[in-house]
């Protein structure tokens, strides 16, 4: 097996698994603040009790997420020193800043948040969170504005001296257009995922609770956690049908290869689901959307979008044959089909299931209702994992429709591999992070079960409800 293949099997599992942490730590830690200011506003212990109970799984999550996600800079090393060779000069600056201060903002205020329940004034230790959350925003934007380069290159200048691309124009890397639309959708999603994450847990207790009390602290949650899935999802789709558009703009082969349209149609359909040959050229049978993909591309239901062979013909002749032609099915500057043309779909329909079950949490715990069927326990167990899985997807269906691209139109996959990476090392690697990506997961799992099944436990009496004297730094849990 290629040492290339093997690599980007190793970046596939380590960056998928380590982006199921990162949508919920930025979504929970929204939802978590703005739990606590209601607190202070009400003075509602209900509140209070939602603000530590959340605060600990959330905890439990970014730790986690911090571990996975330092293995992502080694592998830049270990794997793919060509690749990060060629952009190191760009992506220096954005990814130091996110670690020197978005990182950095994330980790002190957290631990203020966490050390400081009695210390710190109660208007002061929600702030914290309320940083902590920023510093979340602030490490997105500036790892996506990195990726938003490998999309669409802008700001450089490429020295043939030392084979690599040097930044000239710091702003046009940080407001790239890509990046523009992407941040806003990728955070929207997040919510949307948070959110879910919490309705599902709430409703699960919901469903559980035996006194009006417990009812009273988790009703909240379910209701307010929803309408956050609901207004999110409401966001995302408007961001996504933007991000369509440029994407369509800068990268068109991903957009026919989304659809597996092969010939330049206008208007242009889009199938909700497909029969037919696995590169998808030929179909046996479909259901389709008349004009669809030519508004998700053009914005009008009879905009001419280009296909894969005409997009084929004019890649090579900008960039001339294809080096990795033969390592990608079909070729060409062709992604591979089957992978992305399902993943576009499972990011969108899994995204609508969540937010179509959240619609009917809502209308199921109206005025004051707390439903206990079997079907609130369905809803319960998917809903967290619906637009979770839904953002992966969105991940691998960005990640893949760039291919053969590292960097599109500068330089491909196979050729950003690191040149002395054997086989036998590639697989050591691979195996080695992939068992301890298990046992981190068995852990995350083990404890998040832990802690969840324990609930929104009574406030104990040492918990101050206001300002308090001025006492050492304490561990909240």
């Amino acid at each position: 097996m290629d040492p290339t293949d093997i690599a980007r099997w190793q970046f596939a599992i380590t960056t998928v698994y380590h982006f199921l942490f990162v949508p919920i730590t930025i979504g929970l830690s929204a939802i978590i603040a703005g739990y606590e200011i209601t607190w202070l506003r009400t003075r509602d212990e209900r509140w209070l009790r939602l603000t530590r109970f959340f605060g600990k799984l959330f905890l439990i999550n970014f730790a986690i997420g911090v571990v996975t996600g330092i293995v992502q800079e080694f592998q830049f090393g270990m794997n793919w020193s060509d690749y990060s060779r060629f952009v190191g000069d760009v992506f220096g600056a954005p990814l130091a800043i996110e670690g020197l201060l978005a990182f950095f903002l994330e980790s002190t205020f957290l631990g203020l948040w966490i050390f400081g329940w009695d210390r710190l004034p109660p208007r002061l230790h929600a702030a914290c969170m309320v940083l902590v959350h920023v510093g979340t925003l602030f490490s997105a934007y500036f790892i996506l504005a990195a990726n938003s380069w490998m999309q669409h290159p802008v700001g450089y200048a490429f020295n043939p001296d030392t084979g690599r691309a040097e930044m000239n124009d710091f702003a046009a890397v940080l407001f790239n257009k890509v990046q523009l639309v992407t941040f806003p959708h990728v955070v929207l999603s997040a919510y949307m995922t948070g959110a879910a994450f919490v309705v599902g847990i709430a409703l699960w207790h919901l469903r559980r609770a035996r006194t009006p009390e417990d009812r009273a602290v988790y009703r909240p949650a379910v209701r307010t956690g929803a309408w956050i899935v609901l207004v999110a999802a409401l966001g995302v789709v408007v961001s996504g049908d933007v991000q369509g558009k440029i994407m369509t703009e800068v990268q068109p082969m991903k957009m026919a290869a989304a659809e597996g349209l092969y010939e330049t149609e206008a208007p242009a359909d889009f199938s909700v689901f497909q029969l037919g040959t696995l590169d998808g050229e030929h179909e046996t049978f479909s259901i389709k959307v008349p004009g669809l993909l030519s508004f998700l591309a053009t914005g009008t239901p009879g905009g001419e979008v280009d296909g894969i062979n005409d997009l084929r013909e004019k890649y090579r002749e900008t960039y001339g044959a294809d080096p990795g032609a033969a390592y990608y099915s079909p070729g060409d500057y062709t992604p591979v089909i089957p992978l992305t043309y399902w993943s576009f779909r499972l990011m969108m329909g899994l995204g609508m299931a969540g937010a179509a079950i959240a619609a009917w949490v809502l209308w199921a715990t109206r005025r004051g209702r707390a439903p206990t069927g079997r079907a609130v326990l369905a809803a319960a167990i998917a809903l967290p994992f619906l637009p979770l899985f839904a953002n992966s997807f969105g991940w691998i269906f960005t990640e893949l429709g760039r291919q053969p691209w590292a960097v599109f139109g500068l330089m491909t996959t196979e050729h950003s591999v690191s040149p002395g990476l054997s086989t036998g090392e590639a697989w050591t690697s691979l195996i080695a992070l992939t068992a301890v990506y298990g046992v981190l997961a068995v852990v995350e799992v083990r404890l998040l079960l832990t802690w969840i099944r324990k609930g929104a436990e009574e406030l104990p009496p040492d918990v101050p409800t206001d300002a308090g004297e001025d006492r050492p730094l304490a561990f909240a849990y």
